[in-house]
């Protein structure tokens, strides 16, 4: 089964009762019971509901994975992946990603004893290099948020799998239409549904997918036990979003690869950070492993004065946090998204005064493209 079927079916058959074809929302917080100790296999809702079964289902096919979970949030998400560690244990982090990311490890997970060391991960080779004995996790994004750096997935689960290390990819930016990190080789892909998922803006959702059953087995246990759960109506949000999940990013892709090919060749313009231009440094690991380039592309405009006055000139495009949904949207991470990174780390990686990154929507590129030329 391919991938728009599976998006649309998997999951999401007809409901027995009505036979409704669109998965019913159960807004019930807990479940009637025959007697004592026989019920429906449904007990409370913290522990299952029946319209988050079927969104997790959905997702783990789409990921090519045997199970999958739901959380509150993308950062929800990353910290129950987290709470598979312990006190003493080693994790490798990719140094370009969220900042939220950054902030969840070094502000709070640090506190229990896990040691987190931060590496270039654009060269399998670093990630060797950090290995320790007590190396339990090697986490990466890729494409990477904001500098859309690129991850040999397939080379550093080949690293993690020789030091029994779990190798975890946020896969927020590609979504699984464009990228399967567990087939190749990924323990664990996360994401922040809120984006590409959800698609619209209106959710705010994180999931998780994995192959290994016993790996499966523990999340669920973290998932029940700490409760940072979502609630129906975001899990029928969306399955109800990831049914035209393949023609958003289709778009998503086209609309970036255009705009990314127009701003390339702008003189204003100091550097476009896009995995589909022939001109990134890592485009062929890209051609690799992703099926597509996204719809994420940051622009260097060389000073804090030139992106406060494209962004506000800016009119088609909304300046907002979040990305991933279907009206096109600037960030400016310095003051967004990575404002909890450390000044001199976000210089050393390129995350300037002068960046800011385009989430490119599903309107018009000819209107995205002129938006953009008028506000430079």
């Amino acid at each position: 089964m391919k991938f728009s079927t599976k998006a649309i079916h998997v999951g999401q058959e007809p409901e027995r009762l009505t036979g409704a074809v669109t998965v019913p929302l159960y807004q019930t917080s807990t479940y009637a019971q025959e007697e004592i100790g026989k019920h429906t296999g449904y007990e409370y809702a913290r522990t299952q509901n029946p319209t988050r079964d079927r969104w997790e289902t959905c997702l783990a096919a789409l990921e090519e994975g045997t199970k999958a979970y739901a959380f509150a949030s993308g950062t929800a998400a990353v910290d129950a992946v987290f709470r598979l560690l312990s006190s003493g244990d080693h994790v490798i982090m990719a140094e370009d990603m969220y900042g939220g990311t950054y902030r969840l490890a070094s502000k709070v997970v640090e506190r229990f004893g896990v040691t987190f060391s931060y590496v270039d991960m654009r060269d399998p080779a670093n990630v060797a290099a950090a290995i320790t004995p007590s190396t339990k996790m090697i986490y990466t994004e890729t494409p990477t948020n904001p500098m859309m750096t690129i991850t040999d997935i397939a080379a550093v689960a080949t690293i993690a799998r020789s030091h029994n290390a779990l190798l975890v990819v946020d896969n927020t930016f590609a979504s699984p239409f464009f990228q399967r990190p567990l087939t190749l080789g990924a323990d664990i892909v996360l994401h922040s549904a809120t984006k590409y998922l959800g698609g619209h803006s209106d959710l705010v959702h994180g999931i998780v997918a994995v192959k290994d059953t016993s790996l499966a087995e523990r999340l669920q246990f973290i998932q029940n036990a700490v409760g940072a759960v979502p609630g129906p109506f975001e899990c029928w949000l969306c399955l109800r979003s990831v049914k035209t999940l393949e023609i958003r990013m289709q778009r998503h892709a086209a609309n970036a690869q255009k705009m990314a090919e127009v701003l390339s060749q702008r003189s204003d313009i100091v550097a476009v950070h896009y995995p589909g231009l022939p001109s990134h440094p890592q485009h062929e690991i890209a051609k690799r492993q992703m099926d597509g380039f996204g719809g994420m592309i940051s622009i260097e405009l060389g000073s804090l004065e030139r992106a406060v006055s494209f962004t506000k000139k800016l009119r088609v495009f909304t300046l907002a946090e979040s990305l991933g949904g279907v009206e096109s949207l600037v960030c400016h991470p310095v003051s967004m998204t990575h404002g909890s990174v450390p000044p001199e780390q976000r210089a050393r990686l390129g995350i300037t005064d002068g960046l800011v990154r385009l989430s490119v929507g599903i309107e018009d590129v000819d209107d995205l493209i002129a938006d953009v030329l008028q506000a430079l």
